[in-house]
């Protein structure tokens, strides 16, 4: 069995009919991509929109598993934790931009201890920075394609590059496998001039996003070279006194109090990283962690958003797989 053409035309005329037809099958994949843009930015905004501090915000549920050590509510307002009602041992009124803290602290280790959030000094996640950020650039680089009439190979390079934004997004908000296990903490702790009162030396606070939750670390330090007295040592040996058990025990670590610059804001338009120290090294300080208390509440909101940036990524694949196809590259690539 064999495929002819009929009537019969030259090879020449073939390959310039098939040309015709591979640049008809391009102009149409060109449109359906561009058509798909419009769909594509108007859903980055929707996500957009669910970082945007719209009142009344999200509350959060805020305790401890199997005790009641810390114990309350949180409400987040865009990139802002605004709100905190006391219940129980602990309460928790945490604002990353304008609003007053409050946090009443019960821990085994320390003595009881209240920490304000300086009004004049407020608190940047980086996650949620560097998230706001993504989007926002996304939804620049759609408008600025849309602007124009783009050619297929400025499609793929865009495709490619939202597909990349998304992925990060989506792993900023997935947070690291092990949240525990995170070593971050050490250099990423907030300041204490962030605080009112200045936060204890011996107390490391740490923010972070894991799996679309809030996540805070509060641990109390040690310094790894003092040396233990002697009421402490006889404690251990008979038993009457017993280290507190937890998985950074008797680990040495090289904290930095200075942090690395991430809770600043954003001056210039980039990222205030290093420490705020009038041109000093942040100095590491090597310590024990005596106590650790990790709280955690799942944000509906970040949730949707992790859903959403999932489709999204869905899309874009598909897209940019079609567009590679037709215009005779690897899709895979």
């Amino acid at each position: 069995m064999s495929i002819a053409v009929w009537p019969p035309i030259s090879p020449e005329e073939l390959r310039r009919k098939a040309a015709e037809s591979l640049d008809r099958d391009l102009q149409w994949i060109v449109r359906e991509t561009i058509s798909l843009c419009h769909e594509l930015k108007h859903s980055i905004e929707d996500c957009y929109a669910l970082l945007a501090p719209i009142d009344p915000g999200s509350t959060l549920v805020m305790s401890t598993h199997r005790n009641e050590k810390v114990k309350g509510t949180i409400t987040r307002v865009g990139t802002r934790i605004i709100k905190g009602v006391r219940h129980g041992l602990f309460s928790l009124t945490l604002s990353l931009h304008s609003c007053r803290a409050t946090i009443n602290l019960q821990l085994r280790t320390l003595p009881p201890s209240q920490i304000n959030l300086s009004p004049s000094e407020p608190i940047h996640v980086p996650a949620l920075d560097a998230l706001h950020t993504h989007l926002t650039q996304a939804i620049d680089l759609l408008g600025l394609t849309l602007s124009s009439t783009p050619t297929a190979s400025s499609l793929a390079s865009a495709l490619a590059v939202l597909s990349e934004s998304i992925s990060e997004s989506r792993a900023l908000l997935k947070g690291t496998g092990d949240s525990d296990a995170d070593p971050a903490w050490q250099t990423s702790s907030c300041p204490a001039h962030h605080f009112s009162p200045p936060l204890p030396s011996n107390l490391s606070f740490y923010v972070a996003l894991q799996d679309s939750s809030i996540v805070l670390w509060l641990r109390a330090l040690e310094p790894a070279h003092l040396p233990v007295h002697f009421g402490t040592k006889l404690g251990l040996a008979i038993g009457t006194f017993r280290r507190l058990e937890h998985d950074e025990m008797d680990v040495v670590f090289k904290y930095h109090p200075e942090g690395d610059g991430g809770c600043e804001p954003k001056r210039g338009g980039s990222d205030a990283r290093g420490p705020r120290m009038s041109g000093k090294k942040s100095v590491a300080e090597e310590v024990f962690v005596r106590e650790k208390v990790r709280v955690e509440s799942a944000d509906p909101s970040l949730i949707s958003l992790y859903s959403k940036l999932g489709q999204l990524g869905n899309m874009l694949g598909l897209a940019g797989r079609n567009l590679a196809a037709i215009m005779g590259e690897d899709p895979d690539v």
